[in-house]
């Protein structure tokens, strides 16, 4: 399978989900690998893409999401408060001035970038409508939570879809190698 971007002029954009600090080595919900995956995605992707979106998980009072005893399947610890440390950008990922950046999860779990909006409360299905993409490729973090629901959402809004595997990171492994086959069993194209 190819991992060359899809052209521009077949209408293709790059989501990067959710590249946070929390998410990284070190973080309050660190995944192993997250810290390269910025990286890998700073020096591989940002220039062969001419349309890129940026989701973030961006939390004000997620109600039950967060918890004291978490279940890590419905409740978390505190993570990627908004206007915290936690909540930047990986310092690995600089991302250009001209990509958008969509923030989800104010006051709910929101594990989906279709669940975001922009500053000026545009959704990011309402972007992508608006800039005619109709093909995504999806790279960030985590393969089996946020990358797995919005490349599903992706999937079921209307866009072709294609996960690039190697520039996400997972929780777990178990449940990686089950988003990855998910993907595939959908129509995801997984590269």
């Amino acid at each position: 399978m190819s991992t060359a971007p899809f052209p521009a002029e077949r209408g293709g954009a790059l989501i990067v989900v959710d590249v946070q600090n929390d998410f990284c080595e070190g973080g309050a919900l660190g995944v192993d690998g997250g810290a390269r995956v910025a990286r890998r995605i700073h020096d591989d992707l940002l220039e062969r893409y001419p349309v890129i979106a940026a989701t973030r998980d961006w939390h004000i009072d997620p109600g039950a999401h967060f918890s004291a005893t978490p279940d890590f399947m419905d409740s978390w610890p505190a993570h990627c408060r908004a206007r915290t440390a936690g909540a930047d950008f990986h310092p690995n990922l600089r991302l250009p001035r001209r990509v958008p950046v969509f923030s989800k999860g104010a006051y709910s779990a929101a594990y989906s970038g279709f669940e975001a909006h922009d500053p000026d409360g545009a959704s990011l299905a309402e972007w992508l409508a608006a800039h005619e993409i109709d093909t995504v490729d999806v790279v960030g973090i985590a393969t089996d939570y946020c990358v797995r629901a919005t490349a599903f959402d992706a999937l079921s809004a209307g866009l072709t879809v294609r996960v690039l595997a190697d520039y996400t990171a997972g929780v777990a492994r178990e449940s990686t190698a089950a988003a990855l086959a998910e993907f595939a069993a959908a129509g995801i194209t997984v590269a």
